[in-house]
């Protein structure tokens, strides 16, 4: 092995990471490895990525094709959650932080590493994730952040590299900002910057126009097992195929376009626009399953840990204990979310039309206001009432009504018998 002291780097194969390269050789003196973690977002060709870095100079260039692990470790569990960042965001982008560091830590263990980095600036949250999930998984390790730690904007990163023959093909910045995985595409910067500024029709890559779709949509089956989406009309899929498959066709009908002013960890709040199709139609359709499927107090308080599960991926802390234990829960609650759901798309917006469970708690008999097969007790309701109303009557009794008794002084019309 080299005496150089070896770091692993979190590679895209776009102009920072590709001038980072270089840069941790002659500034920090390392000799640098990649790792390019394959999540089905950008169709990345894996011999072009790899060549690319040891153009760049990397001893090494690892890329780990990661897409089914992402969607089944990562993806499902936060969707069987239920989890939505502010109850918005599908959390795309944190999903995809803590599997990348998992990756960065095993192939810098393997290669005798003393360091990691990736290309994180100082004002985002993911510099946070990587950072986070690198001290959870691997404290030995150094974390090296380049882009946060050099004085060079886009400019000056295109002649640093030109000066040193390093291949890279930005030569012009792009408006936008863009990150994107199986489950989903971020877009900030540029235009967008402005909230009052409509997202202009270039930012969306994955979906149709809504108002431009076909007015009658597409109507598909989604099948669940334990919380987990296993097939597609019909069709049992393997997850990274069925997310596929989803955000075609939902992509195609205007279905997953979000538009959000969100707050960052790191402070700020922060203007995104995502393009999530599989993800809000799978998330539509799961939590219609859970309406038949989980009792009122387990639905109750999983919605609520739901929005903790989401702050924890989106801080950066899916290596934690709190999400760990929450992990538990919600498996114990999927139990029985097993069966099928029925979906529209069509123009933007997505409709249940249908769904039931194996082990559904829906009763017909129970909820039907035909007299003819109802097996509700409708006596027993009085008793329940009478019960159920016991302590505020006895509070209002003893301490007086917390209401203010007088009569409201409303317009009224009154007509009377003569």
């Amino acid at each position: 092995m080299s005496a150089r002291r070896r770091c692993v780097l979190a590679y895209s194969g776009g102009l920072d990471t590709s001038v980072a390269v270089h840069w941790l050789q002659e500034e920090l003196g390392f000799e640098v490895v990649t790792m390019t973690a394959d999540l089905g977002g950008e169709g990345r060709d894996a011999a072009a990525v790899t060549d690319r870095a040891l153009r760049a100079g990397a001893v090494a260039a690892h890329v780990v094709d990661a897409r089914r692990v992402f969607v089944e470790h990562f993806v499902y569990p936060t969707l069987s959650a239920g989890a939505l960042y502010e109850g918005v965001y599908p959390l795309a982008t944190a999903l995809a932080r803590p599997l990348i560091a998992k990756l960065l830590v095993d192939v810098a263990r393997e290669e005798g590493a003393v360091a990691v980095a990736h290309g994180c600036t100082g004002k985002g949250n993911d510099q946070v994730r990587f950072d986070v999930a690198t001290g959870a998984l691997a404290p030995e390790l150094e974390v090296v952040a380049p882009v946060r730690d050099w004085d060079m904007g886009r400019p000056q990163e295109i002649a640093y590299a030109a000066a040193r023959g390093i291949d890279v093909e930005a030569t012009v910045e792009s408006p936008y900002s863009v990150d994107a995985n199986l489950w989903g595409r971020s877009v900030e910067a540029g235009v967008l910057e402005d909230p009052w500024n409509q997202p202009p029709e270039e930012v969306f890559a994955w979906t149709a126009d809504p108002a431009a779709a076909p007015a009658d949509g597409e109507e598909f089956t989604i099948v669940f097992e334990s919380g987990v989406p296993v097939s597609l009309d019909g069709e049992r899929l393997v997850p990274e195929e069925l997310v596929l498959r989803l955000n075609t066709v939902a992509g195609r009908n205007g279905v997953g376009r979000i538009d959000h002013v969100e707050n960052r960890l790191v402070g700020i709040k922060s203007r995104e626009v995502y393009e999530a199709p599989a993800a809000v139609a799978l998330h539509t359709a799961h939590a219609a399953l859970e309406t038949v499927a989980l009792s009122r107090d387990v639905a109750h308080l999983k919605r609520q840990l739901s929005a903790e599960w989401a702050r924890l991926v989106y801080d950066g802390l899916w290596f934690g204990a709190l999400r760990n234990a929450l992990a538990a829960f919600v498996a114990s609650t999927q139990e029985h979310v097993s069966g099928e759901v029925r979906v529209r798309c069509a123009r933007g917006v997505v409709t249940v039309s249908g769904r039931r469970a194996q082990r559904s708690l829906y009763s017909s008999s129970l909820a039907t206001y035909d007299r003819d097969g109802d097996t509700f007790d409708h006596g027993a309701a009085r008793g329940f009432i009478e019960l159920f109303g016991l302590p505020l009557r006895n509070q209002a009794r003893v301490q007086g009504a917390l209401e203010d008794l007088a009569p409201l002084s409303l317009p009224r019309q009154v007509k009377r018998a003569h």
